[in-house]
Order: structure tokens, then sequence, then C-alpha cells
């Protein structure tokens, strides 16, 4: 008989069966090892309060995985540029520096989109907190802009053939236009690397335990994305630092993914080789090879440049747009969380660190 008004709700319990043959009593099973022990206690399960999540997810969108794949592009870009400026290649160094004033501009653009209104990155800039990969981004973001906008419009005033109604302001334009192409690429390589520190500071499980070797595989991958569209948009006699860049990135993502995943834990890795995002890092590995080769062996081909510089674009978005998604889906299951928690707890007793209050908890 029941007396709760909730009781309703509970799921029915199975009927019980009879034992037959007159025997009573916990039944034993061959646990495999040669012993007939009953289980005192149940198999866990990984789940958790009413199947949610123990971490929360992320709030991003792919808005976010497209500013991650943008902010490469534009960081290798002035890489490239200032390459082009100290070499003597004009195309080069023209066609760079438009490509990361176009891919930091719609990165702004999809950051924007994410945050909703375009006054909360400015609030952003109002303080500067070391600790906050937020915080140091959106700096780090304003003086790569700065530093591009102005080399980038110095190249866009010489192809209109000087039309652009500067005025006075035309003199001041190109003798800073150098300067800020260096400045441009001081910043580069903290644009590409700053999101990975941002996605590894969060709790989501297969980021945080790849944090370490992150920005190595964002930076390569950025260098993968610049150097492929400069061979698409670059004749290939000046194209050489761009196919010099392509083979370095190439090598760099390789190397920095397989250690990367073999320092992480195995089962916050899993993420990174299942699902969606499984195939994608599989295509942009494969990708990344191809327009690799291509670039070393025969990059001095119109043809075989534009189509190398395709497959190492397309490398390094799905790179992007696979750790992104690999990220949400471990927030999801309660398991990559669980799991590896338990794994560091056991590491930690077995190399005798068993005073503290993360051993001796619970």
């Amino acid at each position: 008989m029941t007396h709760s008004d909730f009781d309703s709700f509970r799921p029915p319990e199975p009927a019980r069966r009879r034992r037959t043959g007159g025997k009573r009593g916990p039944s034993r099973r061959d646990n495999g090892d040669g012993s007939r022990e009953m289980p005192m206690v149940p198999e866990p399960e990984f789940t958790s309060y009413y199947g949610r999540p123990v971490v929360k997810p992320a709030p991003w969108g792919d808005d976010v995985a497209l500013y991650l794949f943008l902010g490469g592009v534009a960081g290798g870009s002035a890489l490239l540029g200032l390459g082009g400026q100290l070499t003597g290649r004009p195309t080069l160094r023209r066609n760079a520096r438009l490509s990361a004033l176009t891919a930091v501009s719609l990165g702004a653009v999809a950051l924007v989109k994410d945050l909703g209104r375009p006054e909360r990155f400015l609030n952003m800039l109002r303080t500067f907190k070391v600790t906050s990969p937020m915080s140091v981004g959106s700096w780090i973001l304003s003086a790569f802009s700065a530093g591009t906008a102005v080399s980038a419009v110095a190249e866009i005033d010489r192809l209109s053939g000087t039309r652009l109604r500067l005025g006075p302001l035309r003199k001041v334009l190109h003798a800073v236009e150098g300067p800020a192409g260096f400045e441009a690429a001081l910043f580069a390589a903290p644009l590409a690397a700053y999101t990975a520190v941002l996605l590894g500071d969060t709790a989501t499980p297969t980021w945080n335990a790849a944090h370490e070797e992150l920005p190595f595989v964002f930076v390569s991958s950025a260098c993968l994305a610049s150097s492929g569209l400069a061979m698409i948009t670059t004749p290939v006699h000046e194209a050489g630092p761009a196919r010099k860049l392509a083979v370095l990135g190439v090598v760099g993502d390789l190397a920095a993914t397989r250690v990367m995943e073999h320092r992480m834990d195995p089962v916050a890795a899993e993420p990174l080789h299942q699902g969606k995002a499984g195939a994608m890092l599989k295509w942009s590995e494969r990708l990344a090879v191809a327009g690799g080769l291509g670039a070393l062996l025969a990059g001095r081909n119109r043809a075989v440049a534009a189509a190398s510089g395709v497959a190492l674009l397309a490398a390094s978005a799905l790179t992007r747009f696979g750790v992104f998604e690999a990220g949400l889906a471990s927030a999801k299951d309660p398991r990559y969380t669980i799991e590896p928690q338990k794994n560091r707890l056991a590491a930690r007793r077995a190399a005798g660190v068993t005073g503290d209050s993360i051993t001796t908890a619970g």
C-alpha cells in the first residue's frame, strides 16, 4: 500500500521470480577469475542527476568556431605579409595583408554576432586582466587589427592608383605601413594561439585535457590556412615563403596533434576520434598531408599550387571545427568528466600522494 502523492510517478518494480528446487539465499556468479563471490555493489553507470551533464556545456555556436578559423587565417597571413615585405615580394605582401584584413574583419563580425551586441566587445576593453584569456584575447585582437588595417589600407591606396581621398595623410600612411606590418606580425602568433588557451581554460573535458598542446595545434593550423590562401592568390614565383610555411605547418600540425592525443587522458581523447568531430579531424589530417606534399613536390605548378592551397585551407578549417565539436560532445556525456577524474585520483595515489584534500576526500 502506498501513502505518498508521488508514488504514482515511480516506475513499476519488476516482478520477483520464485526460486525452484527449494533453495533460498542470494545467488553467486562466476566473476571470471575463479571466484564465485556475490558482488556487493552493482556495476557503476556514468550517469548524473536526472541525466544532466556534470559540467555546463559552453554556450557557443558555429559563429565561435568560424572565429577560431578566421583568427588563424588572419594571424598567419600577417606573418606572410611581413615575409613579403622583408624579401621584396610586393604581390605576396599585398595579398597577404589584404587577406589578413578580410579574415580579421569577418572574424570580428562572427565574434560580435555570438556576443549579441557590439558594445559587449567594447566592454571587454574597459579592463586588462592577465588571468583572463578572454580579456587578453580582446586586447590582442584589437592591437592586431590596428596594425593590419593600416598596412592593408596602404595596399588598397596603391591598388586604386592613389585615388583614395587621404590628402596629407597619404604620406603619413605610407611612412607607417612598414612598422604597422611589423606590429601586426608581432601579434599574429598570439592571435592564433589565444583561442586555444580560451578553450583549454574552460571545464569542458576534452578541451581542458588538451590545454597544454592545443595552442601548438592551433598555431600550426594557422600556418596551413594562411599558406594555403597565399598559394591560391599569389603567383608561384612569389609564393615561395608560403610553400615553405605550408610544409612547416603540416609537420607541426601532425606532430602537435600526436603529442596532444598521447598526453591526454584516453577517455577524454575519445571525442576526437568519434562521431562528427572524429570524421572532421580524420579528413583534416588527410588533406593536410595531401596539401603539404603538393606544396613540396609540385608547388611551382600553378594548378597544383592552387589545389594544394584549397586542401590546406580545408584542413585548417576542419581542425578548428573538429576540436570545437569534440569539446561540445565531451561536455554532454558525464563519463568524460567522471572517468578522467578517477584516473587522475588513482595516479596521485599510485605516486604516493595520499595526504592531501584530493586523495582523502569522500
